[in-house]
């Protein structure tokens, strides 16, 4: 399947930012909104690019597509943009050889939208429009599953358009028609008379992006969105997620994933070297690192920079946060005796059992064990909770009670995963 984009537009309403520069090259949440259609319709099927272009900017699209070969496009000039994106569309109209996909290089939609999108019939319009501000978006008319009208104006209106559409080459019938009656011709008045299909899809995230402003909220949404709290604690959902996710939307353009990650395993190892200065200090700069460890998982899932070796780097360095500073607190409140040396051992071993029992899950299976047993989101000792629980524990100076309660906690959390896990996949 090949795919549209069109991308000729002068962005006025971005400037300066747009001054001498295409809007479809800005970033948000770390990614060119260009990159962001050629990666997801790339991993929707589509394998071939068709983008229009204002001459102006054929430099920096060139520059683009260098850095990015793994995207085979064709670059169409539009020297006249001013006669709108209909004429832009009309110009791809050579180039396209079956059914295609239409998009707007100003527009950003997330994965899941993409991934339904593809599959659906002309026009994809949004009856909910959750995102987008009613008063700026253009309506559509849809009667007997066509489009009847489409305008910003409408009183009566199906939904709102979401400038995406999958298509037929007998489209261009209509819009060479208006071309030879016009000078100016809009896409909407192109797909009105051709009263192309039209595709119900509601509750993903899309907006189009006209003013600095949309900049900061798409990568908001963007960032909010890549939030996957299957397996978040009670302390992630309340506290945790909170604080990251407003980090997360200010580094998205500054971080890599793996940076983030080096970034808080760093905060972690202080944390424990803290503790033989001033243990109080060390469990509230461990919580700290905690809240700060969502922030590599969300800029990777905003960015679409998730990577195998991002979730293994990640799993691999928190166990190394942990055990450190369990050690530095053991090293420090040593503990007397058999038994109480017999239970710091256990806190230690269902620590990293919890840990290894979810991932060893995903290795095995291929799925998030929260995911396909959700009673375990409701059983407490998981890792956001353990942390928030030594940070509490060791303020008030109860440093040998935590031995015992991470003890039984973590432990009796894997013997219940085990049991789960057996009735769910043993037989």
């Amino acid at each position: 399947m090949q795919a549209v984009i069109l991308a000729a537009g002068l962005g006025t309403r971005l400037r300066p930012y747009t001054e001498d520069f295409p809007k479809p090259l800005l970033r948000v949440a770390g990614r060119e909104l260009l990159y962001r259609h050629l990666r997801l319709l790339k991993e929707a099927g589509v394998s071939e690019f068709i983008i229009v272009i204002n001459p102006r900017h054929e430099r920096h699209f060139r520059e683009f597509l260098a850095r990015h070969p793994e995207f085979p496009c064709t670059l169409v000039l539009n020297a006249e943009p001013e006669r709108g994106n209909g004429y832009s569309f009309y110009l791809a109209r050579e180039k396209v050889k079956g059914p295609f996909v239409l998009t707007m290089g100003d527009h950003v939609y997330e994965p899941a939208f993409v991934k339904e999108a593809v599959s659906c019939q002309g026009l994809v319009v949004d009856p909910e429009g959750l995102f987008i501000d009613p008063e700026e978006a253009t309506k559509a008319l849809c009667e007997g599953g066509r489009i009847k009208a489409l305008s910003k104006g409408l009183k009566r209106y199906t939904g709102f358009d979401t400038g995406f559409f999958v298509l037929t080459p007998e489209v261009f019938t209509a819009a060479e028609a208006l071309v030879q009656e016009k000078d100016e011709v809009s896409l909407s008045e192109i797909m009105a008379r051709a009263q192309i299909p039209c595709s119900l899809l509601a509750g993903f995230f899309w907006m189009d992006v006209d003013t600095p402003e949309d900049l900061r909220r798409a990568t908001y949404l963007l960032v909010k969105r890549s939030v996957k709290g299957a397996g978040d604690g009670l302390v992630s959902r309340w506290l945790n997620r909170r604080v990251s996710t407003w980090v997360s939307v200010r580094l998205v353009d500054r971080l890599t994933p793996n940076q983030a990650t080096i970034l808080t395993t760093l905060l972690g190892l202080l944390a424990a070297l803290l503790v033989f200065a001033s243990p109080a200090w060390a469990a509230v700069l461990y919580q700290v690192s905690s809240m700060l460890d969502g922030i590599d998982g969300e800029i990777a899932r905003a960015s679409l920079r998730t990577s195998p070796f991002g979730g293994w780097l990640d799993s691999v360095l928190d166990r190394i946060v942990d055990f450190s500073f369990l050690l530095a607190l053991g090293l420090t409140f040593p503990p007397q005796g058999t038994l109480e040396f017999s239970v710091y051992l256990l806190a230690v071993f269902g620590s990293v059992m919890v840990s290894y029992t979810s991932e060893r899950y995903r290795g095995a299976f291929g799925r998030a064990l929260h995911a396909e047993i959700p009673l375990l989101r409701r059983i407490p000792g998981k890792r956001d909770e353990r942390v928030f629980l030594t940070m509490v524990m060791v303020l008030l100076g109860w440093v040998k009670g935590l031995y015992f309660l991470l003890a039984a906690l973590t432990n009796l959390r894997v013997l219940l995963t085990l049991i789960l896990v057996w009735r769910a996949k043993g037989r």
